[in-house]
């Protein structure tokens, strides 16, 4: 990218009265000619860039951060959330150098100020269609399965099938996710830490008891960097918009471009084990065999049978989800049971068997 004179007056204009770029130079190396701008410009590197305005001199500090693999600076979005915070915050420390502002570069090279943001928002298209739980409420209650369903289940199974065949090589991105399944706030011990401290039907010696198995799954899993692929990262039923037939639409892809294969089929057949429990007390009936559709149909189309040996601790954030008593806070005390009965069931399990669900139930 070339940092352009002009580009940063018109961003400096925002901040200070009509200013004007007399210099720009790597901090502390040779200052180049104002009206070239500089053609090398790197992201990670600090650029001093000295003005005029109002008929003072002005000195600042124009930093960006490395875009680096691993430390959880991965995305673009990392790297965001890190300068807006040290914006937030350097001016309230004593001692400390000031913040002017915080902002950020577009495509074409220009500057723009986010300095004063408090909150973000994002602006979308409206979507037609009605959402996928409504389907698995109506089987829960007439337990009856119609060729759409089936239709609708399979079409699920092939639309991952479709995106995680798109694969990426970079082993950070992997480790993070794996990590990140583990360790991260909205996801197992983010999960744990929400559950109240008085519950009858989970101990905190138990919930202590399934993130050490989920700490030894993550390393029996992280090296696997090979099965790093498109993702969704919140496939369920709240997310997907259905119209006519098998016709949908995907909400709210999260937690990164990349990551795990079971990540996003843990969390669809989750809900239909879930369903499934509050119906039948096990995986039966209609859920049972739109799991399989979806599974057989998955597999087929995929042929990774190795998603059997590293989908155990995505399971487990999917059950530590459906079983919270903060998002199901009317959920029957049996299903609740069952569900962490999966859970120490499916971490002492080296390989899932998706076809003998209830044995772990």
């Amino acid at each position: 990218m070339m940092l352009q004179k002009q580009n940063v007056e018109n961003y400096l204009s925002e901040l200070y009265s009509d200013a004007r770029v007399t210099g720009i130079s790597e901090l502390g190396g040779i200052p180049v000619e104002v009206e070239e701008g500089i053609k090398g410009f790197g992201y990670g590197k600090p650029y001093l860039i000295e003005f005029e305005s109002d008929g003072k001199k002005h000195s600042v500090v124009l930093s960006t951060m490395r875009v680096q693999k691993g430390f959880g600076h991965d995305h673009f979005s990392d790297r965001a959330a890190i300068l807006i915070w040290q914006n937030s915050v350097f001016n309230r420390l004593p001692g400390h150098v000031r913040s002017i502002d915080a902002g950020y570069f577009t495509h074409e090279g220009e500057l723009f100020s986010a300095g004063k943001a408090e909150e973000y928002f994002i602006l979308m298209e409206k979507v037609e269609g009605k959402e996928y739980f409504l389907d698995l409420e109506r089987i829960k209650k007439d337990g009856k399965l119609n060729p759409l369903d089936k239709e609708r289940a399979a079409a699920l199974s092939s639309y991952l099938a479709k995106i995680h065949a798109s694969k990426h090589e970079d082993r950070e991105l992997y480790l993070r996710k794996i990590r990140d399944t583990v360790g991260h706030g909205e996801c197992i011990m983010g999960l744990t830490d929400s559950y109240p401290d008085d519950l009858d039907f989970v101990s905190l010696e138990e919930l202590c008891e399934i993130e050490k198995k989920c700490v030894g799954w993550r390393y029996r899993i992280r090296g696997r960097t090979h099965r790093l692929c498109m993702t969704h990262g919140d496939f369920h039923p709240w997310n997907i918009m259905f119209r006519e037939g098998a016709d949908f639409t995907v909400l709210d892809r999260s937690r990164g471009e990349w990551g795990e294969a079971a990540d996003d089929v843990s969390s669809i057949t989750m809900n239909y084990i879930f369903y499934s429990l509050q119906k039948y007390g096990e995986l039966a009936g209609a859920f049972k065999e739109m799991y399989e559709i979806f599974f057989d149909n998955y597999l087929e189309r995929t042929g990774d049978r190795e998603l059997l040996e590293v989908i155990q601790p995505f399971y487990v954030f999917r059950s530590l989800v459906v079983a919270s008593p903060i998002w199901y806070p009317n959920l029957d005390p049996g299903v609740r049971k069952k569900l962490f009965n999966f859970i120490h069931n499916v971490l002492d399990s080296e390989v899932f068997d998706y076809q003998d669900v209830n044995s772990y139930i």
